[in-house]
């Protein structure tokens, strides 16, 4: 089986990992071999979390510069800051809605144009989906169901190895029940803005 290697990047907080965690979860659903790994950096403090995931045959988790199959940023800055990961057979998914780093709160930084951020992207890439994931969030219900409107986004890419189905499955089993209905919607809300 070919391997297919995907980095997640999000701000503490954002659901990096419930979403990794789904994606490992309809992997076995699917009886596909997955590694994963976490670096949680800073993540209290609005820091960088990344997960690295390793569908099929593979040994190691890391994922050198330059070997991503696909890309998934939380928030835009931290995907364009993670591009060197990727090559010109990437696939991106990107949130659009910035989360700000307190230093451009504070005045001492200037937070990436997003237009420009797009066109790095493109211009090193095969594919970007940028969706504003936070409006389509709240569409759902739940401004905190950024995670599995990227999620449905990502699978739209065609690039990960599991069904939409067991994906969603994932979903019922990973999330507290008072809240699976607003994750399965915010994954359907993210799975059809990808589409066009």
């Amino acid at each position: 089986m070919n391997t297919t290697r995907l980095i997640i990047v999000a701000v503490g907080g954002q659901g990096n990992l419930l979403a990794s965690g789904v994606l490992g979860e309809a992997a076995l659903l699917s009886n596909i071999p997955v590694r994963m790994s976490e670096i949680h950096g800073m993540a209290q403090r609005g820091g960088v979390v990344e997960s690295a995931m390793l569908f099929g045959d593979g040994e190691s988790t890391v994922i050198s510069d330059g070997e991503a199959d696909v890309l998934v940023g939380f928030e835009p800055s931290e995907t364009l800051r993670a591009l060197k990961k990727c090559n010109k057979n990437t696939v991106v998914v990107t949130n659009l809605a910035p989360l700000p780093p307190f230093t451009v709160a504070i005045g001492k930084g200037v937070y990436p144009d997003l237009v420009r951020l797009q066109e790095l992207i493109r211009a090193k890439t095969s594919r970007l989906i940028a969706v504003d994931a936070m409006e389509l969030a709240k569409q759902a219900g739940s401004s905190l169901a950024v995670n599995m409107v990227l999620l449905g986004a990502t699978m739209q890419t065609g690039k990960i190895p599991v069904s939409p189905e067991n994906v969603k499955e994932a979903i019922r089993t990973k999330v507290k029940p008072a809240f699976v209905e607003i994750n399965l919607k915010a994954f359907e809300l993210g799975f059809a803005a990808a589409r066009t």
